[in-house]
């Protein structure tokens, strides 16, 4: 029988893609959420802020994948929204940590988004290897609190992937339609010299990261979801003008 796999923070732009791949690849999928949803795709029912988790949503899983964790540019940072940022990631998987501890369960894989803020903001054309130190800024620190707490999924003799994300850019919407709107608007240029490295993913090659992460029982750590084809922040400019 094919694996069956439980996504959190599935109703994004990426929970949604790689639902459908994972379902078209012949996978068995459950999502939890805020609402319980019977159907192909069931959803049961968690909250972050309370702790409540469905018990039923681990039945017969072999494979959870977190995405949960709220949007770095949807709003202004605000001391609360910052405070959301954190804990919307960190706790989530501190409940599904729990979770895994105190309910009986057959999950042998935990394969949890990290982004590449865990380097640091604002550094210029320097490459990173997943061997490098972490960067001391605000989303450095939340990356690794949140890459922390996955780690700890490993005591549960779970196999812990953490895929640390570049701007992933997709025509279904997401960062790339942000990052056009000042552009078609005539307001929109390269930061500075616009110099910086910007590194980026599409869609479909992360979700295609997320199922070789999920099928590759070698992949333990953390790995860069990042092309290897660098552009700088003047060359990502330049197209935004056609989409």
């Amino acid at each position: 029988m094919s694996k069956k796999i439980l996504i959190t923070g599935a109703s994004g732009l990426v929970g949604s893609h790689l639902t459908n791949m994972l379902l078209q690849n012949g996978y068995r999928v459950v999502h939890v959420g805020r609402t319980k949803r019977a159907g192909k795709i069931p959803a049961f029912v968690w909250n972050v802020n309370t702790g409540e988790f469905d018990s039923q949503a681990l039945e017969g899983v072999d494979v959870i994948i977190n995405l949960a964790g709220a949007g770095v540019a949807d709003k202004r940072w605000t001391e609360s929204r910052k405070r959301e940022i954190l804990d919307s990631r960190v706790k989530s998987v501190a409940l599904l940590n729990k979770v895994l501890n105190t309910v009986p369960h057959q999950v042998t894989t935990f394969v949890s988004a990290s982004a590449v803020g865990y380097y640091g903001f604002g550094i210029g054309d320097e490459v990173f290897t997943e061997a490098d130190k972490p960067g001391s800024d605000f989303l450095a620190i939340v990356t690794r609190q949140w890459e922390s707490e996955a780690d700890k999924i490993c005591s549960h003799n779970i196999r812990v992937v953490k895929l640390r994300i570049g701007i992933v850019l997709s025509d279904k919407g997401g960062a790339l339609a942000e990052m056009a709107k000042p552009v078609r608007w005539f307001v929109g240029a390269p930061l500075g010299r616009g110099n910086q490295y910007l590194s980026w993913i599409h869609m479909d090659d992360l979700c295609a990261l997320f199922m070789k992460a999920v099928a590759d029982e070698t992949l333990r750590g953390a790995y860069n979801a990042v092309c290897g084809d660098w552009v700088t922040n003047k060359e990502m400019t330049k197209p935004l003008v056609k989409f």
